[in-house]
């Protein structure tokens, strides 16, 4: 892969991300309301029209038909544009900053979290099914070269997850609701699996100052929201842990 100019794998990372995007998208509309993510056609949410092959090419046949069914006229839900978009970005910078299984592996990683992040902002909602399998690759890649000591990465998933967990607890006795979700204790259990306890701040540093940016941006908008209002972390999480994770050497070299 060293032997191919860093330009030329960038775009393949960027073509393999658009189309598996266009994939996950359909993953996030569809699995929240039981539909099947496999089977049938995909078909216009208006008028219910299978699409035609020049109407499902990634990325341009949304732009061209400007974000609108070609028949109806309908409104394209936008997350399939955003998450083809942000999947090929994963895809090029994987494979421009990395080489050969970790460019593999960082891609692979990038896109179940781009899935997670999605399903949270919509839905509030980090499936098991996702997050549990995570746990257990990063504890299974660990035994690979290059990735964090097995003994790290068992500890670091132990504790992430039992973080958050009491985290939570404390939050519930004190306030008589819950904080965090079980979701995101799991993520963060995914993240000590994937980058072993060392790099587990930088984890939660990151997102938390983001989720606060964020916060910040949104009051100065709309208001401060309500101390009840649903608050979608888990997506900052999912962000923090593939920024993380792409930039381990650097930061492993940071502390020593």
């Amino acid at each position: 892969m060293l032997a191919i100019a860093p330009v030329w794998r960038a775009i393949g990372g960027a073509v393999l991300g658009a189309i598996i995007g266009s994939f996950l998208a359909t993953l996030v509309v569809r699995w929240p309301t039981d539909k099947s993510v496999v089977a049938g056609r995909s078909r216009c949410d208006g008028c219910n029209r299978a699409l035609r092959p020049h109407e499902l090419i990634p990325l341009f046949s949304y732009l061209i038909h400007r974000g609108r069914c070609a028949r109806c006229g309908a409104r394209i839900d936008p997350v399939h544009f955003l998450a083809e978009l942000v999947a090929a970005g994963i895809g090029a910078a994987s494979f421009l900053f990395l080489s050969g299984v970790a460019a593999i592996t960082a891609a692979l990683l990038g896109w179940a979290l781009l899935v997670l992040a999605a399903l949270d902002l919509r839905h509030f909602w980090l499936p098991d099914r996702i997050t549990l399998p995570l746990v257990f690759a990063g504890l299974g890649f660990s035994f690979l070269p290059g990735g964090a000591a097995p003994l790290d990465a068992a500890i670091a998933a132990t504790a992430g997850f039992a973080l958050l967990f009491l985290l939570n607890t404390l939050y519930r006795m004190l306030r008589g609701r819950d904080g965090l979700g079980l979701g995101d204790a799991k993520l963060f259990a995914a993240a000590g699996a994937w980058l072993g306890w060392q790099l587990l701040p930088f984890v939660l540093l990151l997102s938390s100052a983001a989720a606060l940016i964020a916060i910040a941006i949104r009051a100065l908008r709309s208001g401060a929201p309500s101390v009840t209002e649903k608050f979608p972390f888990g997506a900052f999480l999912a962000v923090s842990i593939w920024v993380v994770w792409v930039a381990e050497d650097s930061l492993r070299h940071y502390i020593g």
